[in-house]
């Protein structure tokens, strides 16, 4: 195979991605806002192949209650003399004007675990990163947040203050190191250290189509820092026809054999229009100019869709695959997620009924505490999932099924649940961009015990599918568009599919799930978007 890393390299949503070298392993952290548990840890050798490792916040976190795209943002991952260091905020609120906002500080030796209880460092800002100087000295950096600025964003610059080890607290000045420049909305912040100078990447032009990475740089760490005169130094605002777009947050990593590579977030929009599978992550090859700036290989400012491999031996990761679970294991697998608290055995259990998964009945899909869903990201424009679920309803208030899912604004759920007059039946409801629908399909099932559930999903569109007699398959009359699980006016996510239940009696009732499955339609890991 060609020697080239094809992008996105982690598919699906995976934003804001902070990348690091510690010998010869490759590590990226992203962000996950309300989804639980935290910051999934992606590792590769050759900087092509990559495994999803570990999870790092697994404990001393409490999300409940968190609104939509909130909870942990920007988390950034460092390395020094022998310990692994991640800062990481915790936001309680995220809208106009202000920032409820809680910057932490955690250890590991090991980038497996056990970690440190968090260090609480500041409040009021967001995206800190850790800089390690020479000198022996730590600088958290964070975003200036402003709210006497004019308009909803109100990002002001880059604060920077001196981290104590020894004291586990941020002491000295609070320095404003960085204005922005004209392309506003300033956040992101990472320094480096190359030939004498301070490098400081940043991200601005907000989350969308105007996203770019802009570079300054200083002699001394407080500044002043000049701005890369041809500025923004990588972007896709100009170019509609690119399949990255949204190209911005950076962090940069060196190889160990000098090779240069930017980490940076990327969108891939079905339709042009539909950011379904939220934010990735693409890696660009860069080199450093003669007179010092940072620059993409091969010229321009633009991402590229495939980039020439690091020269490093070939790696690939020997792993099962995760896009099916028989649920016969004592332990959910990584790749599932939840909403805001952990799987515990309050409310679901691998143990209670052999070979199932069993959920109890929780809050409705609306809610910021007791939402008892698993789910994994969305990777491929065209899949397909499948799962079957053994429920005995009793009430229009009791539910259980599979649900494509953004946030609590934007959800597609087909789902068993009980009639009146007709019993056991199935339905589907939807939330679009707050406007909550009930479909009322009532197709009864019977005294059929077990259903199988299937959506396939083509791009913006799904199309459910059910089956409760062996498997006779039985397609719904039409396929429904799922174009608002996307991050346009929604958030920072990305769509998700899993399985979950409710029951707004409060009795707990439980559904059985026996399998979950999860199948790429397309394998072309770039989609087919023309």
């Amino acid at each position: 195979m060609e020697n080239i890393i094809i992008n996105p390299i982690l598919t699906g949503f995976n934003p804001d991605p902070c990348i690091i070298r510690v010998d010869d392993d490759y590590y990226i952290v992203t962000s996950t806002f309300e989804w639980y548990p935290g910051v999934p840890v992606y590792h590769s050798k050759d900087l092509r192949h990559w495994r999803h490792l570990t999870n790092i916040l697994t404990e001393h976190t409490n999300f409940s209650g968190n609104p939509d795209s909130c909870s942990v943002w920007a988390p950034a991952l460092s390395y020094h003399n022998g310990l692994f260091y991640l800062v990481y905020t915790d936001v309680k609120r995220g809208k106009y004007p202000f920032k409820d906002a809680h910057n932490y500080l955690i250890t590991a030796e090991e980038i497996t675990g056990p970690w440190s209880e968090p260090i609480f460092l500041n409040s009021g800002n967001f995206d800190p990163s850790l800089f390690h100087d020479e000198d022996g000295r730590k600088w958290l950096l964070n975003v200036c947040w402003d709210y006497r600025i004019e308009g909803r964003n109100k990002s002001n610059g880059i604060f920077m203050q001196e981290y104590s080890e020894k004291e586990k607290q941020l002491i000295g000045p609070l320095y404003k190191i960085f204005d922005g420049t004209e392309l506003r909305k300033t956040e992101a912040p990472h320094i480096y250290k190359q030939n004498g100078y301070y490098y400081l990447i940043t991200a601005e032009g907000g989350t969308g189509k105007t996203h770019a990475v802009t570079v300054a740089r200083s002699k001394k760490i407080t500044g002043p820092y000049e701005v890369d005169p041809k500025n923004p130094m990588l972007t896709s605002a100009h170019n509609e026809q690119l399949t990255l777009q949204k190209a911005g947050h950076a962090s940069l990593v060196c190889t160990q054999t000098n090779e240069w590579f930017i980490a940076h977030l990327c969108s891939r929009p079905v339709k042009g229009k539909y950011s379904i599978l939220g934010r990735e992550t693409a890696l660009q090859r860069v080199k450093w100019t003669e007179d010092g700036w940072l620059r993409l290989e091969g010229g321009g400012n633009e991402p590229k869709d495939e980039v020439k491999a690091p020269n490093l031996p070939v790696y690939q990761f020997q792993e099962d695959s995760n896009d099916t679970d028989d649920f016969n294991g004592e332990m959910l697998h990584k790749t599932w997620n939840t909403l805001r608290r952990p799987a515990d055995e309050s409310w679901v259990s691998l143990s209670e009924r052999k070979g199932y998964l069993r959920i109890k009945g929780g809050e409705s899909l609306h809610s910021l505490t007791d939402q008892h869903l698993l789910a994994r990201r969305q990777q491929h424009f065209q899949c397909e999932v499948e799962t079957a679920v053994d429920f005995a309803p009793k009430s229009f208030l009791q539910m259980a099924g599979l649900v494509l899912y953004y946030n609590t604004d934007n959800y597609v759920y087909f789902y068993l649940s009980y009639d009146e007059e007709k019993g056991k039946c199935l339905n589907v409801m939807k939330c679009e961009w707050g406007e909550f629908e009930y479909i009322p399909l009532i197709i009864p099932i019977g005294e059929a015990r077990v259903c199988k559930l299937k959506a396939k999903i083509e791009e913006d569109l799904v199309q459910f599918s059910y089956a409760y007699e062996g498997d006779n398959w039985n397609l719904l009359k039409k396929p429904i568009s799922i174009a608002h699980l996307s991050d346009e006016g929604n958030g920072f996510t990305g769509n998700f599919v899993g399985i979950c239940v409710q029951d707004l009696q409060g009795t707990k009732l439980h559904a059985d799930f026996d399998y979950f499955h999860y199948r790429p339609i397309n394998n072309n890991l770039e989609g087919d978007m023309k």
